[in-house]
């Protein structure tokens, strides 16, 4: 229930909000899809069949949402921390049962990002046959770049994406090995939610995921798109 004057027992939380390259202007962020083993790659380090069957998604809290260059604690109730290095689509136009051609229409931008997972849990819950929420929605776990412009970068249909740890490259792909590409994951979305303005589509992330420990420094990168780096602080 909302009403134009409420009257709040306690401060609502601001929206998180993410620097756009080359600007002084902000994205704010509204809701945060994640898509699930979008890199044939992957799909096989995780022990699962590669096919190219109906994409899945899992979802984050906005805030979630930690800025490029932070340094995060590591999580409580893990010990199998994971980085997982994605391209982040940045929605700046509503999108509702579009077609492939139209979805890039509702682009805005492209970041880096990072979907730290507690893999250990995620895969308690899978093999329970559970939601994912307790391995991938917590807190600082949306890690991400400012925003390009696709105006300025054009729409990302290729290009190399990498993520290393501690100078070790770890990840490395290309943007079109994606099993769905980003105009087919609007597509698809829109089937089933009205996308809005602020919204992020993190696509899925390429083989090589692996743990990281308190004091690691990540550093990824994404042709056309620009770099992030986190930094893994002590266990809480």
């Amino acid at each position: 229930m909302t009403t134009r004057h409420p009257k709040l027992i306690f401060e609502a939380p601001s929206a998180p909000v993410v620097p756009i390259v080359g600007t002084d202007q902000f994205f704010p962020v509204n809701r945060i899809f994640c898509v699930g083993r979008n890199y044939a790659a992957h799909a096989k380090e995780m022990g699962m069949a590669v096919d190219r069957e109906e994409p899945f998604y899992f979802t984050k809290s906005a805030s979630c949402i930690v800025p490029s260059g932070s340094t995060v604690p590591y999580p409580p109730g893990t010990s199998n921390y994971h980085h997982e290095m994605e391209l982040v689509v940045a929605i700046g136009h509503s999108a509702f049962r579009v077609s492939i051609e139209a979805a890039p229409k509702a682009i805005y931008g492209y970041a880096c990002g990072l979907d730290m997972t507690r893999r250990d849990l995620q895969f308690k819950a899978r093999d329970k046959g559970r939601p994912w929420d307790l391995g991938k929605n917590f807190e600082d776990s949306a890690v991400i770049s400012a925003i390009v412009d696709a105006g300025k970068s054009g729409h990302i249909e290729s290009g190399d994406i990498r993520l290393s740890v501690n100078d070790d490259v770890r990840q490395v792909g290309n943007i079109n090995d994606l099993i769905w590409s980003v105009p087919e994951l609007i597509a698809d979305l829109s089937k089933y939610y009205h996308l809005q303005p602020g919204d992020l589509i993190y696509t899925g992330t390429p083989a090589g995921v692996g743990a990281v420990e308190p004091g690691d420094h990540l550093v990824g990168s994404i042709e056309k798109v620009g770099d992030i780096t986190l930094s893994i602080g002590a266990k809480e």
